[in-house]
C-alpha cells in the first residue's frame, strides 16, 4: 500500500508541474485551446491516443466485451489501431489541419459555423457538444474510481473528486500544451504498463497456451452445449462485435476532443510522422486492453457480482486482485494516466466550444477574418484574456456536472460510452468529412445529420433502447449519418460557389 500510495502522489505531482510549466503559454486563446498551432507529431499522436483510451476502454469495455466475445474481442482493438488511428490520421489529419487554420477555426462547431456559413449550425453544435460530453466523462470518472477502490480501498466518491480536482488544476494553470505534455507521460506510462500487465494476468493462469485452453473449455452462452466459442477467431457473436468495433472507431472521426488534435499540430510532415506513432500507441494500448479482457472468464468468482447480477465493471479489477503490490501500483497509475488524460481532453473541448461558439462568437469570413472593424491591441488582448478566463471558468462547470452525474451513474460505462460517442459522432461525422472533401454538402443536410444523430439515441434512451442496445444503436448513428448527408444535399438550396471554391482554395495553397 505503501508503494502504491507514493506512485500516485509522485505522478500527481509531475501532473501539476506540467501545468504550472505551462502557464505562460495558456495566457492567450490560440494558447488556451490549441498549444499555438505549433504542437510536434509526438505530443499531437500521444495527446489524440490517449484521449481516446481511458478508464472507459480498460476497465468497462474490455471487461465487457471480452466478457461477451473472448479472444474474438482484440478485434476491437486492431480496429482501433486500423481506423480509429491509421486511417483517421490519413483520411482527417492533412486536410483538417490546412482548412481549419485557413478558415480560422478553433472548434468543430466553429468549423460548421464557417464552413456552411451558418450561425445557427455553430449555436446548436456547441451545445450538442456540450450535452453529450458529459455522460462519456461520467464513464471516465466512474472507471478510475472503481480501480481506485479496488487499489486503495477509498471509497469512490472520494477518487471521483480528487481526480477532478486535480485534473482541474494542471487544465486550467497550462491549458493544451499542459494537457499534451501529460499525455506524452502518461502515454509512456499505459504503453509500458498495458504491456506489463497482459503478461503478469496470462501467466497467473499459467501462461498463454494454458490460459486459452481453459477459455476453450468453457461453454456459450447461448448454447452451453457448445464449447470452444470463446477462443475462436470470430467469437460466438460476430455481428454484434461488429457494432462495438464501428462505435469505437469510427466514432472518433466525429468527436470534437479527438479530431480538435489535428488542428494543432504543427506541419504536413508532422501528420505523417504522428499517423505512425498514433497507429502504433493504439495497437499497443487499446489491442492490449481488449485482449486482457477476453481472458474475463477465467476469473468469473462471486466478487464481480452485485445482487446476483453481473457487474461488468468489476470484470477486469477482480482479473488484477491477485497480482503483487507493485503490478497493481502500476496498474493505478495506468489507468489513472488513462483517464486523467481523457477527461483534460474533454473539459478542454467542451469550456472551449461553450466559451467561443456560445459566449463570444465572432462573425468570421472564408479566410478566418473577423468581420466588424479594427480594434486596438490593448482592448484585443484584454477580450482574449477575458476568453481564457470564461474557459477557466467552465472547465469548473464542466467537472462539476460530470461529477454529479459520475456519483449516481446510470448505467454500466461502456452503456455510457455508447450514448455520448453515437450522439456526437452520428450528428457530426458526416458533416464534417464530406465537408472538408465534397464542395457540395449544404447547409440543410448538416441540420439534417443533426437531427438524425441526436434524435436517434434520444429516441433510442426513451424507449429503453427499442431501436437497438446502445452500441449497435450508435453505430446505425453514425453510418446512416452518410447518406442522410448525402442525399438531403441532392435535394436542397446549395451554398454560394465562389464562397466554397474560396476555403477550397486553403488546399492548392497548402
Amino acid at each position: 500500500m505503501f508503494l502504491r500510495i507514493i506512485l500516485t502522489i509522485l505522478f500527481l505531482l509531475v501532473m501539476v508541474g506540467v501545468g504550472i510549466y505551462s502557464r505562460k503559454q495558456a495566457n492567450s486563446v490560440d494558447g488556451f485551446v490549441l498549444g499555438g498551432r505549433s504542437v510536434g507529431p509526438w505530443l499531437t499522436a500521444f495527446a489524440y491516443g490517449t484521449s481516446y483510451f481511458s478508464a472507459v476502454v480498460f476497465i468497462g469495455y474490455a471487461g465487457q466485451f471480452g466478457w461477451k466475445y473472448g479472444m474474438s474481442a482484440t478485434w476491437i482493438g486492431i480496429g482501433n489501431a486500423i481506423i480509429g488511428s491509421l486511417l483517421a490520421w490519413i483520411v482527417l489529419g492533412r486536410r483538417t489541419k490546412i482548412m481549419t487554420q485557413f478558415i480560422g477555426s478553433r472548434t468543430m462547431p466553429d468549423f460548421f459555423g464557417i464552413r456552411y456559413n451558418s450561425e445557427g449550425l455553430r449555436i446548436v453544435a456547441s451545445i450538442i457538444a456540450f450535452v453529450f460530453l458529459i455522460p462519456y466523462t461520467a464513464g471516465v470518472y466512474k472507471g478510475i474510481s472503481t480501480l481506485f477502490e479496488m487499489g486503495f480501498g477509498i471509497p469512490y466518491i472520494y477518487c471521483a473528486i480528487i481526480m477532478a480536482m486535480l485534473t482541474a488544476i494542471y487544465v486550467i494553470l497550462g491549458g493544451y500544451k499542459a494537457t499534451a505534455i501529460n499525455d506524452f507521460i502518461q502515454g509512456c506510462i499505459m504503453i509500458f504498463g498495458i504491456v506489463l500487465v497482459v503478461t503478469a494476468v496470462i501467466n497467473s493462469q499459467g501462461g498463454l497456451t494454458a490460459a486459452v485452453e481453459k477459455l476453450a473449455a468453457l461453454p456459450s452462452d447461448a448454447n452451453p452445449q457448445k464449447n470452444g466459442m470463446f477462443a475462436t477467431l470470430f467469437g460466438p457473436d460476430p455481428w454484434n462485435l461488429l457494432g462495438v468495433v464501428i462505435l469505437t472507431s469510427l466514432g472518433t472521426w466525429g468527436l470534437p476532443q479527438m479530431v480538435g488534435k489535428f488542428y494543432s499540430i504543427t506541419d504536413e510532415a508532422a501528420v505523417k510522422r504522428g499517423t505512425v506513432i498514433s497507429t502504433i500507441f493504439a495497437l499497443l494500448v487499446s489491442g492490449g486492453c481488449y485482449y486482457l479482457g477476453g481472458f474475463g472468464r477465467l476469473f468469473d468468482s462471486p466478487a464481480i457480482y452485485v445482487d446476483g447480477k453481473l457487474a461488468f465493471d468489476s470484470i477486469v479489477p477482480s482479473m488484477l486482485v491477485t497480482l503483487n503490490d507493485a503490478i497493481i501500483g502500476l496498474v493505478v497509475l495506468l489507468v489513472l494516466s488513462a483517464s486523467m488524460s481523457t477527461l483534460a481532453g474533454l473539459v478542454l473541448t467542451s469550456s472551449s466550444t461553450m466559451t467561443l461558439d456560445l459566449i463570444y462568437r465572432d462573425k468570421k469570413s472564408a479566410e478566418g477574418e473577423v468581420k466588424g472593424g479594427s480594434i486596438d491591441d490593448t482592448v484585443s488582448e484584454k477580450i482574449e484574456r477575458r476568453k481564457v478566463i470564461v474557459m477557466r471558468v467552465l472547465i469548473v462547470f464542466f467537472i462539476a456536472i460530470s461529477l454529479l452525474i459520475a456519483l449516481n451513474p446510470p448505467t454500466f460505462i461502456a452503456q455510457l460510452m455508447g450514448i455520448s460517442w453515437g450522439a456526437l459522432a452520428g450528428a457530426f461525422l458526416a458533416p464534417f468529412l464530406l465537408g472538408l472533401y465534397w464542395k457540395g454538402v449544404t447547409p440543410s443536410a448538416v441540420w439534417a445529420s443533426y437531427i438524425w444523430g441526436v434524435g436517434l439515441i434520444v429516441v433510442n434512451m426513451v424507449s429503453s433502447n427499442a431501436i437497438a442496445n446502445p452500441i449497435n444503436c450508435g453505430a446505425i448513428a453514425m453510418i446512416g449519418s452518410f447518406p442522410v448527408v448525402w442525399l438531403v444535399s441532392l435535394v436542397t438550396k446549395k451554398m454560394d460557389r465562389q464562397k466554397v471554391d474560396k476555403i477550397f482554395a486553403c488546399y492548392k495553397k497548402g
